[in-house]
C-alpha cells in the first residue's frame, strides 16, 4: 500500500507518514455518519491531520466493500485496493472531488496517471 500512497502524492509526502485502518462494515458505517452524516458503510475514508504533524492523516478503509465493489464492477482486487489508497492519499493532500467539476477532473486524471503506472486501467471506464 506505501507504494501507491507514495506514488499518488509524490513530493507531497516526502517525510510524511499515513496510517492505514482496515475495518469491518459497521465500523465503516458508524465514521461515515458520525464525520459525512451518511449512514452507510463506504469504501474509504480520510482524516487529513493539521499540517504541523509529520503525518499527512489516517485513512480507514472496509475491506468488505472494497471486495463487493470489485467483484460488482469487475475489477481485480488488487486493482481496486491500489485505486482506495491513491484515492484517499490524494484526499490527504488536499485533492477533493466534492468542490466542482474542475477539482473532480484534476483529482482523478492524478488517480487515472498513478494507477496506470502500476499498470491499472482506468477505474471510471
Amino acid at each position: 500500500m506505501n507504494h501507491w500512497a507514495s506514488a499518488a502524492l509524490g513530493r507531497r509526502g516526502d517525510g510524511r507518514e499515513i496510517a492505514v485502518r482496515v475495518v469491518a462494515p459497521r465500523e465503516s458505517q458508524q465514521l461515515n455518519k458520525q464525520w459525512r452524516g451518511k449512514d452507510k458503510p463506504t469504501n474509504v475514508l480520510s482524516f487529513p491531520a493539521p499540517a504541523d504533524l509529520p503525518t499527512l492523516g489516517d485513512l480507514v478503509i472496509c475491506a468488505q466493500v472494497v471486495r463487493q465493489e470489485a467483484k460488482r464492477d469487475g475489477k481485480t482486487l488488487v486493482a481496486h485496493w491500489a485505486h482506495m489508497v491513491v484515492h484517499g492519499a490524494l484526499h490527504l493532500a488536499g485533492y477533493d472531488h466534492e468542490r466542482g467539476e474542475r477539482d473532480r477532473v484534476r483529482m482523478e486524471r492524478r488517480e487515472i496517471s498513478v494507477l496506470k503506472s502500476f499498470g491499472y486501467g482506468n477505474p471510471y471506464l
